[in-house]
């Protein structure tokens, strides 16, 4: 957050001190709120680690002006919005780590959460909470169970944090997102969504999660079955996105390497508006009936603050 020192470093200076005559003064001699002034400026995480110091570490931890400052600027609305069961005077630790959670919307078909470390709002909308176009037919589409969704992995994270915190809590997976929409052949590919949310301000990066072939396992070993992978290297998809306040983007990308899950960027849009909702429509097609084409897995559509892209990039997960 800006700041010239880190939770290592203020650990080695405790250690330093501690290391000395007992009677003379160290860290856990300072009042929590110096302590409190001092880690507003440090991450999350690292805020965290510094409160297994002592008592005046963890008391400080919890001092509301550290995490109000690490909320976004309209995290009421989320919290009314996303935190429909929470209880009243909730601390703002409280609310910073509830919102962090993968919390669900729409009957399970949207995720949203906060980045832990930056405390930008994400959102992912499964493959069940878009409109594909022959969707019921099977000849076309199927909903397939898989264990390589990414949001089944995030629920599972999820659930680890929540039995650290609340012993005997039981794990729910959502359905919508234990499965990916497979398509096995088809003419006319297109898919649509639609997502109106309080987004806080800043700069935001669309992309769709698909990978080309149907993944398995056989004997503990991931196998990739690109039989009916075709069509998708004669012409490139185009992806489209639409705001309720006029904005417009659109990008188009071949796609190919099979096997691999890839994020496909669809376009970004800004907001200014704290205070009310951003409207988004998203559309991705390859509409061409001189061809077919075929064994494409479709996961989910996700929303990362567009300082994302950089880390999706770093770890090879982004196309176009």
């Amino acid at each position: 957050m800006g700041a010239n020192f880190s939770a290592l470093f203020i650990i080695d200076c405790l250690s330093s001190v501690s290391s000395s005559s007992s009677s003379s003064p160290s860290l856990g001699d300072l009042p929590e709120s110096c302590v409190a002034s001092i880690i507003g400026y440090l991450d999350p995480p690292e805020i965290c680690k510094l409160a297994m110091l002592n008592r005046a570490f963890r008391g400080a931890s919890w001092a509301d002006f550290v995490w109000e400052s690490k909320l976004p600027s309209n995290y009421q609305l989320l919290v009314d919005k996303i935190l429909t069961s929470s209880p009243e005077n909730l601390g703002k630790r409280d609310i910073y780590s509830r919102l962090c959670r993968a919390n669900t919307l729409e009957g399970g078909t949207k995720k949203v959460w906060l980045d832990k470390s930056t405390g930008g709002v994400c959102m992912a909308i499964s493959s069940k909470g878009l409109h594909i176009t022959g969707i019921d037919d099977r000849r076309y589409w199927n909903h397939i169970p898989t264990d390589e969704s990414k949001f089944l992995i995030m629920d599972f994270l999820d659930w680890l944090i929540k039995i650290e915190s609340f012993r005997g809590i039981s794990c729910r997976i959502d359905p919508e997102f234990r499965s990916i929409a497979y398509l096995q052949q088809t003419w006319w590919f297109e898919v649509d969504g639609e997502v109106e949310f309080p987004f806080p301000p800043g700069s935001y990066s669309v992309f769709s999660r698909l990978q080309l072939g149907r993944a398995s396992k056989r004997f503990g070993r991931r196998i990739i079955n690109s039989e009916n992978v075709h069509g998708w290297d004669i012409k490139p998809v185009r992806f489209q996105l639409w705001t309720s306040d006029g904005q417009y983007a659109t990008s188009q990308c071949t796609l190919k390497e099979p096997g691999k899950w890839f994020h496909y960027h669809m376009g970004d849009f800004n907001v200014d508006d704290s205070s009310s909702s951003t409207k988004i429509k998203l559309s991705m097609t390859q509409i061409d009936c001189t061809h077919t084409k075929g064994g494409l897995c479709l996961d989910s559509v996700v929303i990362y603050p567009s300082e994302f892209r950089e880390r999706l990039k770093h770890k090879g997960f982004l196309k176009c």
